[in-house]
């Protein structure tokens, strides 16, 4: 009777074990998606400090460009964590760099548009105006379909002396997480484009809007 006893509970444990994986799976993830936003947008930043300090005149070609940071007095000012410049999503690690191509920033940017109600925040410095004006006017070219941001000539995920303005996942899973109401990884585009003054970050989880935080 013992053993029985010892056996049901065993099975009323490994049901309840079984019912709770979903959940801890979605919990995991999340958190993990969290990082990948927080990183992705530490490289944004980064971005932003190395165009400004080479006054719009030149992008990085390297993740490394912005780990070795920018000369201050005899010193260098750091600009990007090591941490960050680790894709927690992606198998290898490796952030794909995504090229000032208008057509395929202006797709991220279309979308933005659309979760901003039709509003496109401004850049939150004149210097990289340069590089969205085309962009801009690239938005209304291309057609209604939701193309795929994950091909070949989209992103550069292996040269190491290509200008990039951004930086997107090299997982193509499916998020638990919405951000700016893309709901998967590769196509979330971290640039400083488009992130004017205020503008909240627009992360919610699927189906639940998530409280806002300006920037």
């Amino acid at each position: 009777m013992t053993l029985m006893a010892v056996m049901a509970v065993m099975a009323v444990f490994a049901v309840v074990m079984l019912a709770a994986a979903p959940s801890v799976y979605m919990e995991v993830q999340r958190e993990k998606e969290l990082e990948a936003i927080r990183r992705g947008e530490e490289i944004a930043f980064a971005i932003q400090e190395y165009v400004t300090y080479h006054r719009g005149t030149k992008l990085p070609e390297s993740i490394d460009d912005l780990l070795e940071g920018l000369p201050q007095g005899t010193k260098k000012r750091m600009i990007l964590r090591p941490s960050a410049a680790i894709d927690p999503l992606s198998e290898d690690g490796k952030w794909r760099l995504v090229k000032p191509d208008p057509e395929t920033l202006a797709r991220f940017a279309k979308r933005v548009q659309d979760y901003n109600n039709g509003l496109l925040p401004g850049n939150p410095n004149q210097l990289l105006d340069r590089y969205s004006i085309v962009i801009v006017n690239s938005i209304n070219t291309g057609g209604d379909e939701d193309d795929d941001l994950t091909a070949p000539d989209d992103f550069d995920a292996s040269s190491s002396d290509a200008p990039f303005i951004g930086v997107t996942s090299g997982s193509k899973a499916r998020s638990v997480i919405a951000y700016y109401g893309i709901e998967n990884h590769s196509k979330w585009v971290f640039t400083p484009l488009f992130r004017g003054t205020g503008v909240s970050r627009q992360v919610t989880v699927t189906g639940t809007p998530a409280p806002q935080r300006n920037r």
